[in-house]
């Protein structure tokens, strides 16, 4: 890094912008010769998001008031007002943020696939996050008579934390719709939750050769083929059993054989059961897989509430998804900052401690050396638990 540039301008340098440049060069976009350039439009985005900006209005209070420092910051020379920032958001083509934002989604994983992971294979959480908007104002995304809202369907790669696929709805797309859009890898495994409890579409994942772990809905009707049930143990497995399901409708829907295990959390007081096709790890890992779908909860609650994606700097479609992408470069890229300088942090941490540093002049490095690594390697890699 080059001593004296302010943090911000350290983060963006990671960016790789010759690339942007050439997706944007691809879009027939009548904005570009506007003083606030594409690549400015981005940066000024993402310090709003990563300084936590409530408003567009304060976002552009903010940078008018360090109006000297908008050429350092890589704004252009200009100050970028209220005006010109929501005709941006509302007018320029989404696309361009959007394919930019998958660009980012593929260097973010290639680097961090090599993270190493308690168990040996590929492994993906899949859920959806509703936000709801104001009716009156974003009748565009109206999905109930007094409601609007969208939805943000992911697939986020466990070992990496890492979203390799996300698409925005209408809210009232539901979520096993979205199980129809990802193509299945043979051999990887991935985690639903039970919103996702659709017997034809997780046998068409049998079919292709990949694994799945849901929790189990309701209480359909079942047969034991074989295994036992555990009374003690340290692993909190009660039963770990293969079974067909008895009735007619999910008989016909899923044909084959599954295995049923249920787990006792301790520290929940509370059993789960999980229906999977995988007959070759054990049951504890098959309920540790499902504990680290907890993963795309925090990348939602981060989503939400560290951008600040829920209170929307635009009225418009286009606004919201050119918000929406930027957040998720801006994800994918302190991803990329952690591993390529060794933090040994999670993203989300990195994300707070850089976020309030964004007008300081350290190096990025010097802000997690002084930072306690006892404290944060014991916390590294703990996930809440969350089975609902």
């Amino acid at each position: 890094m080059h001593i004296g540039q302010y943090i911000f301008a350290q983060i963006t340098a990671f960016l790789p912008q010759r690339q942007f440049r050439r997706i944007v060069a691809r879009h027939d976009d009548r904005t570009g010769n506007w003083s606030l350039s594409h690549w400015n439009h981005l940066l000024v985005m993402m310090f709003g998001q990563m300084l936590g900006c409530r408003s567009l209005r304060e976002l552009t209070d903010i940078t008018t008031a360090h109006a000297n420092k908008t050429l350092f910051l890589g704004f252009g020379s200009l100050p970028v007002n209220r005006q010109m920032l929501s005709r941006a958001n509302a007018i320029r083509d989404y696309r361009i943020f959007e394919e930019f934002a998958f660009y980012m989604v593929q260097i973010a994983q290639r680097k961090r696939i090599v993270r190493e992971f308690e168990l040996h294979g590929r492994f993906y959480a899949v859920d959806s996050t509703t936000i709801d908007l104001c009716m009156s104002v974003f009748r565009w995304a109206k999905f109930r008579t007094t409601k609007s809202g969208i939805r943000i369907h992911t697939q986020i790669d466990i070992v990496t934390e890492i979203p390799v696929f996300y698409r925005i709805t209408n809210a009232n797309v539901h979520d096993v719709n979205s199980m129809d859009w990802i193509t299945y890898e043979p051999q990887a495994c991935y985690v639903f939750d039970r919103g996702y409890f659709d017997l034809s579409r997780l046998f068409s994942i049998n079919l292709s050769g990949a694994f799945f772990v849901i929790r189990e809905k309701g209480h359909p009707a079942y047969e034991v083929t074989a295994g036992e049930d555990f009374l003690e143990g340290d692993d909190n497995i009660i039963r770990d059993q293969t079974i067909r399901f008895t009735g007619e409708n999910n008989r016909n829907h899923y044909p084959a054989e599954l295995r049923r295990i249920v787990y006792y959390a301790p520290e929940l007081q509370r059993v789960f059961t999980y229906y999977t096709n995988n007959f070759y790890i054990d049951a504890k890992d098959i309920a540790l897989l499902y504990r680290y779908r907890w993963q795309v909860e925090l990348f939602f609650k981060w989503i939400k509430q560290h951008l600040r994606v829920k209170t929307f700097w635009g009225e418009s479609e286009n606004a919201v998804r050119i918000q929406i992408h930027v957040a998720i470069i801006t994800y994918c890229l302190i991803g990329i900052i952690e591993h390529d300088l060794k933090l040994n942090r999670p993203i989300m941490e990195v994300m707070r401690i850089l976020g309030s540093s964004l007008l300081t002049k350290d190096n990025i490095e010097e802000l997690f050396f002084h930072t306690n690594n006892d404290v944060s390697d014991d916390n590294h890699g703990q996930l809440k638990m969350d089975f609902d």
